[in-house]
């Protein structure tokens, strides 16, 4: 079972959290709040590269189940989240020093690179739900297709029909298979298993 699809919600709210914390703190230049958008930040730096752990993870378990749309999709979405796993975890760096050093402009500009990042988030997150709507749950479809095409094609280079049979019999073996895989995937019951 992916951990990835549990833990990505984090990684678009904590840094809108932490982003409104750090934008009160612009106007009330308050010490407590100083320390709460900084905390905010750090959280969200951790989950931040809490779901970057869990998305690599996650990603070689369907990448070959994907069409090669996706794969490049999957590709482009795993290096936009190693960016910003990595921005956030600068970013919360110049908050803790910027609040320690009571250094204002340093924490604006941590701030304001908040701000930035927390946008590229949303469209990391549209990106993801990409894979998984257009990409994702088509992939088993995307799969049997496959598996049917290159069955009829088998099936029309061979006369016997016997032989044949055993062609369309590998075919639907082929598709349990990767029923059976996707479900694992997603931490579903197979069929078998529900009853």
């Amino acid at each position: 079972m992916m951990l990835h699809p549990a833990t990505v919600h984090f990684a678009i709210v904590l840094p809108v959290v932490a982003s409104v914390f750090g934008v009160i703190y612009l106007f009330t230049k308050s010490e407590s709040m100083s320390k709460i958008s900084t905390r905010a930040t750090l959280i969200a730096a951790i989950a931040m590269i809490g779901v970057w752990y869990t998305g690599s993870q996650a990603g070689p378990k369907i990448f070959e189940f994907l069409s090669a749309a996706g794969k490049h999709e999957l590709l482009e979405h795993k290096e936009l989240g190693l960016y910003l796993a990595i921005a956030m975890s600068v970013i919360a760096l110049l908050k803790i020093i910027g609040c320690k050093a009571q250094m204002f402009k340093l924490e604006a500009l941590a701030i304001v690179l908040l701000l930035g990042t927390t946008a590229t988030t949303f469209l990391q997150g549209k990106h993801g739900g990409e894979l998984v709507y257009n990409y994702g749950m088509p992939f088993k479809a995307y799969k049997t297709e496959t598996t049917l095409k290159n069955a009829v094609k088998s099936a029309d280079s061979v006369d016997d029909d016997s032989d044949k049979v055993d062609i369309y019999e590998d075919a639907i073996d082929t598709i349990d298979s990767i029923s059976e895989d996707a479900n694992a995937i997603y931490g579903n019951k197979n069929s078998d298993d529900a009853q």
